[in-house]
């Protein structure tokens, strides 16, 4: 018998086995890895558009990885990557030490900036261009147009788009395609359930405008982030008589939703206005004795926050990317949601902040009006007799 005949005689009999086992695409991949056959292992086609949304990503200057696997591979290569952030220390801790799980071919350096005037001062630096030692920064709320220049060019909507990276698109800037926002704030009711049952706090905003509601009643920030949150529900005409009609009530102006939270716990104030779910969830968390109720009043008032984006001259960007990546995974929301607490974004799918707004009617401080906050809080602050800088 020759060589031939014996070698063909085997294969019949090997490809009988497979057919009755295997489907009959298993049988052929295995056969192109016994020959080496490279038209049968041929690389499968990108999916559709893939490709046709890299070159159009290229042509307007930014940069398109075609695939997770080559993201990695970059990744690897690096090998670190230094991130800084406006995320809570709890929350901070939690995600590196969970970065480092799921990747620990990455040294992950991550450190906090706290204050408006700490990310100010890294503002002006990256101006001066002495900035050298971060890749991922945050694009801070007050600033925020400012530090869009300084982030690089990646497509990170176009790659999350066609599933290269896993980031729900909605988290991403659409007009500078290279932001993610993680986080965001929705303003609640804070009430002391002893001094105010539930059927008596407000249903509505306006209902802060009750004559019983007035003198020292209660308690809000001079900060007026909450109403400017009411603009893309009311319109900024409504907003203003509101907060003028608002400031009429002489409520106890403040500076720090937890002192105030904390004056309401001890049964000095009725209400605090408007504080972050987040704040209040923390502030539950301390009560000793349960006083502390919260309400969702609409339209709810949130505000996308906490925008995070590869820096134009990092040295690390690829790790990077995977860093932007991981807080956006549902793996890095429930750190959010646990460490923040209540910080996943509500675009964000199965977040609190997500479910608890499902079926409400919403006002957001969302893309197309994230560059016109400050200019929002400057006429609100105007409307109710502050001063405001020039």
């Amino acid at each position: 018998m020759t060589i031939k005949r014996t070698r063909r005689l085997i294969e019949e009999a090997l490809d009988t086995a497979f057919r009755r086992f295997l489907p009959v695409s298993a049988t052929l991949l295995f056969w192109g890895f016994c020959a080496g056959g490279s038209a049968a292992l041929a690389a499968s086609p990108a999916p559709p558009g893939l490709l046709q949304a890299k070159a159009n990503a290229e042509a307007r200057g930014y940069i398109f990885e075609a695939s997770q696997d080559e993201i990695l591979a970059k990744a690897r290569k690096e090998g670190r990557v230094r991130v800084l952030s406006t995320i809570e220390p709890a929350a901070l801790k939690a995600l590196r030490d969970a970065f480092k799980k799921k990747y620990p071919f990455i040294d992950i350096h991550v450190a906090e900036l706290g204050s408006v005037d700490e990310n100010q001062r890294f503002l002006l630096e990256l101006k001066a261009g002495t900035v050298k030692d971060w890749d991922v920064d945050r694009a801070y709320t007050d600033f925020y147009e400012e530090f869009l220049p300084f982030q690089k060019k990646f497509d990170i909507l176009g790659m999350a788009e066609h599933k290269v990276l896993q980031i729900p698109p909605k988290l991403i800037d659409p007009r500078t395609r290279n932001v993610v926002m993680i986080s965001s704030n929705m303003n609640v009711i804070g009430y002391n359930k002893k001094l105010l049952p539930v059927e008596r706090a407000p249903d509505r905003w306006e209902d802060f405008l009750k004559p019983e509601f007035k003198g020292r009643k209660f308690t809000t920030d001079i900060r007026p982030l909450p109403l400017a949150a009411l603009v893309p529900g009311w319109g900024l005409e409504r907003t203003l008589d509101f907060a003028r009609r608002l400031a009429t009530q002489e409520p106890v102006w403040g500076r720090g939703v937890t002192r105030m939270l904390s004056s309401v716990v001890a049964g000095e104030y009725a209400m605090v206005f408007g504080p972050n779910l987040g704040a209040l969830k923390r502030a539950q968390d301390k009560d000793p004795i349960g006083v502390l109720g919260v309400k969702i009043v609409e339209p709810v008032p949130i505000r996308l926050h906490e925008g995070n984006g590869v820096l134009h001259n990092a040295a690390y960007p690829y790790s990077g990317l995977l860093w932007l990546e991981f807080t956006a995974s549902p793996e890095g929301l429930k750190i959010m949601d646990d460490h923040w607490p209540l910080g996943a974004s509500v675009s964000s799918p199965g977040s609190v902040q997500e479910q608890l707004a499902r079926g409400k009617t919403l006002s957001i401080i969302d893309w197309n009006h994230y560059g016109k906050l400050n200019d929002y809080l400057k006429n609100i602050a105007a409307a109710m007799g502050f001063p405001t800088a020039n």
